[in-house]
């Protein structure tokens, strides 16, 4: 059978590596450590965790609880050695770091059909590939990347916040375009009157950011709170203009407007436009809650600003996680949209699973988007997202149970039953 390559030793391409030498195949893992580390990594070992040693909620009626569950129904090697080397966490899965690393490593480095080549590659070895570079992919590999996916990579420097579609509260906004150009249900607007803004807007300026890294880095996208700052009427003058807009309510425009677009093709979540920020999570919660049509939002994803690099996934990448344009090169990772540790590790395996079909010219796998993985797989594959950012796992990506379910905990556990049941069957 031919040898696979995977490019990167981290969650998704010891994943792929795990996934397709214990079919069968000859895999050729590439990975530069210990000859170079980028400015996040410092330990030798495979799957080095750079920021948080939790992998999120155990409980199955929760998103990252659920997307482990599918994980380890498919033979996941990470969540294996997680639990092996657990610590107490209360709900959560979280690990000893360094035993968690150590002990994918050594289950990569023993297996007879990985070979381990510690090189950093400026381009794609021959074959199938598995490219699983990371969010900080540099140098003449990703000009490749660029190259192969017609696009330079995308840096996201400020991502917006994204907030569940139910729990906006329609009370407190209406439906329009701007000048209503476009689609009449486009853009969700949350007005906010002249008394509503200047308390908003005080909270705003004076809220706690969120330290940044010396290795993260932002140039050029201004977070909503740093414009705030430039005056009281700046982000009403900006982000929150409210031209071409008038309240249905009072019949006149208002004093500012926060829209909202829709995040995907379901509808099921929202965007903040022009609202990406370094504030802290909890900041944002309490300040962005203080606009009347969120005051109870649930929010799917926060603002998080920091250097990322990743491909334009809906527009170049296949269901299967290859390229439209070069199938023998297929993406998993975070370099395909996909945010967080877990949901790095799960593309790896998708990956690795299609990469095995593609070779043997078999059907590809794909998951129901009712599975929190075919759920995430169809997110970033999906060509009318706009403004593509990175996702981490969520209900609000999965399609909506036939019947309504008002108790959030009681629609959870039914969303997670719907999936598990395709993983028993």
């Amino acid at each position: 059978m031919e040898t696979i390559s995977i490019i990167g030793a981290g969650f998704a391409g010891c994943e792929a590596a795990w996934y397709l030498a214990n079919h069968g195949v000859h895999v050729k893992l590439y990975e530069m450590k210990p000859k170079q580390f980028s400015p996040a990594h410092k330990s030798e070992h495979f799957c080095e965790l750079v920021c948080s040693n939790s992998f999120k909620a155990k409980r199955l009626a929760s998103a990252a609880g659920l997307l482990k569950a599918e994980m380890k129904a498919l033979g996941s090697l990470c969540v294996a050695c997680a639990e092996q080397t657990a610590v107490p966490a209360g709900g959560a899965l979280a690990v000893d770091r360094d035993k968690f690393a150590a002990k994918v490593s050594e289950k990569i480095k023993s297996h007879p059909h990985i070979e381990i080549i510690c090189e950093q590659l400026s381009d794609f070895p021959e074959g199938t590939v598995i490219v699983a570079t990371g969010p900080l992919t540099a140098g003449e590999l990703a000009a490749k990347i660029s190259a192969r996916c017609g696009a330079p990579l995308s840096f996201y420097d400020a991502a917006a916040p994204i907030v569940d579609a139910e729990s906006v509260d329609r009370n407190f906004a209406f439906t329009q375009s701007r000048y209503d150009r476009g689609g009449e249900d486009d853009y969700l607007n949350c007005p906010l009157n002249k008394e509503e803004y200047e308390r908003f807007h005080e909270a705003l300026i004076s809220a706690e950011g969120a330290v940044v890294h010396d290795f993260d880095v932002y140039e050029g996208c201004m977070p909503i709170e740093k414009l705030a700052k430039r005056g009281k009427d700046a982000i009403r003058f900006g982000p929150m203009k409210p031209v071409g807009l008038t309240d249905p309510k009072t019949g006149h425009r208002p004093w500012a407007v926060l829209q909202l677009r829709k995040e995907n093709s379901l509808g099921t979540m929202y965007n903040l436009v022009g609202f990406q920020t370094n504030l802290k999570f909890g900041e944002q919660k309490r300040v962005f809650s203080m606009i009347p049509a969120l005051h109870q939002a649930e929010f799917r994803r926060y603002g998080v600003m920091h250097r990322n690099s990743f491909i334009n996934s809906p527009q170049v990448l296949t269901k299967a996680l290859n390229l439209k344009a070069e199938p023998r090169l297929f993406f998993a990772g975070q370099i395909t949209g996909v945010e967080g540790y877990m949901e790095s590790a799960s593309s790896g395996i998708l990956a690795g699973m299609n990469a095995l079909r593609y070779v043997q010219n078999e059907e590809v796998f794909v998951l129901p988007e009712y599975t929190m993985m075919g759920a995430l797989t169809a997110y970033i594959t999906d060509p009318t997202v706009k403004d593509f950012q990175p996702m981490g796992a969520n209900f609000g990506i999965i399609p909506p149970l036939p019947e309504k379910i008002r108790d959030k905990k009681e629609r959870y556990t039914a969303l997670s039953a719907r999936s598990m049941q395709y993983f028993q069957s």
